[in-house]
């Protein structure tokens, strides 16, 4: 398995002098395992996300913040996004690796290379959406109803309370809170530091999905866990392929862009393009799936084709991170 230089080591028949030593990353000289450091570092973050940021929260606002504190509530979350993940992350990427830049993909590819990852997700969106009609379709234990209707009500009235805007000047705000600061921090965090963590340690492929898996349990949301862990498995598969954390980030701001849009246009978010769901025949239903997961796997074929040279230039550079062996 090819690792990148902030988990190499030069192996040599000789012991590593001191300097040598000392200039490697943290977790090589304290030899944590890449896969232990992503977990602990999403641990670190979620205590401070979840529990510093939910009394932040607690205190100003209160268990369920009312309309008139909408604002302040967006104010703190994007500051805890910002102060509570951001810059944890960086500094746990400081621990992780020498080349920062090139450990979070931070160059930028190709312009061509973002534009079927926008149709890609869109396409996604509305095969989601179907896929969570048919969730609601499960039947669950009479005794247990009245517990998870009562919590997908709180879920999604938190939701609506955040996302929704009635004025321009506050739908950009909204962008801002729901869509930009959380498309370049989440990304930072779990395409950057912890996808890099796991790939390290399980392989490319691999560590996109157990990263993307976490991803939808991370939010908190068991109603949306499946839609969201595919989402997060798509970005990681994005970064990967396109070696750049970038088209992650643009497709992650338009996801999250799009639901404020909808919802200042007073457009219902559970709708598709074809219709509501909940009111479409089982024929409708499958013929939109089909139609849209045509499209999505269309657009992925393009996305893969359009970073041939991307993907060659990962093969390239993995040469610089293989381990030295002399005699």
């Amino acid at each position: 398995m090819i690792e990148p230089d902030s988990f190499r080591v030069g192996l040599t028949g000789d012991a590593p002098s001191d300097s040598s030593f000392q200039q490697l990353p943290f977790i090589r000289r304290q030899n944590i395992s890449p896969i232990l450091f992503g977990f602990l570092a999403l641990l670190l973050i979620f205590l401070l996300y979840q529990i510093v940021g939910g009394a932040a929260a607690f205190v100003f606002f209160g268990l369920k913040p009312t309309a008139g504190h909408v604002a302040g509530f967006r104010i703190v979350t994007g500051l805890s996004q910002v102060f509570l993940i951001l810059i944890p992350t960086v500094i746990l990427v400081r621990l992780t690796t020498t080349t920062p830049a090139r450990f979070l993909r931070l160059s930028f590819p190709h312009p061509r290379v973002f534009l079927m990852p926008v149709i890609g997700i869109f396409s996604l969106q509305q095969m989601l959406q179907i896929y969570l009609v048919l969730q609601e379709k499960i039947p669950l234990p009479e005794r247990l109803l009245p517990i998870i209707n009562q919590l997908r009500e709180s879920i999604e009235e938190a939701y609506r309370q955040i996302v929704s805007s009635s004025s321009v000047p506050e739908l950009l705000f909204v962008v801002l809170v729901i869509a930009l600061i959380p498309a370049f921090v989440e990304e930072l965090l779990f395409r950057g530091l912890v996808q890099r963590s796991f790939e390290n340690g399980l392989g490319p492929m691999k560590g996109a999905v157990l990263t993307g898996i976490i991803f939808g349990a991370y939010h908190l949301n068991p109603f949306a866990f499946i839609p969201l862990a595919a989402l997060g498995i798509y970005l990681g598969f994005l970064t990967m392929r396109a070696n750049s954390i970038w088209v992650s980030v643009v497709v992650h701001f338009f996801n999250n862009a799009t639901a404020s849009l909808a919802m200042y246009l007073h457009y219902d978010d559970d709708a598709i393009v074809t219709g509501n769901p909940n009111t479409m025949s089982g024929g409708n239903l499958l013929l939109s799936f089909v139609v849209f997961g045509s499209l999505f796997v269309a657009t992925t074929v393009l996305f893969v084709r359009a970073t041939e040279k991307e993907k060659k230039n990962i093969d390239l550079s993995a040469s610089d991170f293989q381990p030295t062996i002399t005699n």
